[in-house]
């Protein structure tokens, strides 16, 4: 597998032939509608979902997961914090599923510091939903200790059936080297290398 990464400008993004996607945080669109709608309209998208039914390896980190579920891939809403307030802070988050594209080199039941930094980052989902979610063990990450955001459960990453979609609103990259605080978001991508190894 060729382990070259390339930034790819939205209207450039028109061929499946890579091997992962990384949608990242930011404001796209500026989100003055809802976080990620806008954005889930976008052309890219459409390749985002036809790499997504290929079983590739597809990550959306805060706004990010904010197109996923606005895109179909992921289900759920993601509703502002429940203090109204923007948050930003290292969290210890709990590790619920090491199977899925980005969290098969964590162990299970394991814990992890990342830092969060949103605010419209509170997963919600209706109890019917929440409860297939546990069942099908779909749930990724929670928090470990305080739920600032006042999210469902407690829940900060999910994934889908096949285990290859995966939202989470805790930062990865933020975390992937000492100088920025902490190293246990490189796990993130490492898994996503092995997974698409495999």
């Amino acid at each position: 597998m060729n382990l070259d990464t390339q930034l790819i400008w939205h209207n450039d993004f028109t061929t499946t032939s890579f091997d992962a996607v990384i949608i990242p945080g930011g404001f796209s669109f500026g989100d003055h509608l809802r976080a990620g709608i806008i954005a889930a309209s976008s052309p890219a998208t459409e390749i985002v979902r036809r790499m997504a039914n290929d079983g590739k390896p597809v990550l959306g980190i805060c706004n990010g997961f904010q197109i996923l579920i606005e895109a179909g891939l992921l289900p759920g809403a993601l509703l502002r914090n429940s203090s109204l307030k923007f948050v930003c802070k290292w969290m210890k988050l709990h590790i619920r599923n090491n199977d899925s594209a980005f969290t098969c080199k964590f162990e299970k039941e394991s814990e992890a510091r990342m830092p969060i930094a949103h605010n419209e980052g509170r997963f919600f989902a209706e109890e019917d939903v929440l409860n297939r979610l546990e069942a099908e063990d779909s749930i990724v990450m929670t928090y470990a200790d305080e739920n600032p955001t006042g999210t469902s459960r407690g829940i900060t990453a999910v994934t889908n059936k096949d285990r290859n979609v995966v939202g989470m609103m805790p930062h990865p990259e933020r975390a992937s080297d000492l100088a920025l605080g902490g190293t246990d978001g490189l796990k993130v991508f490492e898994s996503m290398v092995e997974w698409a190894r495999c």
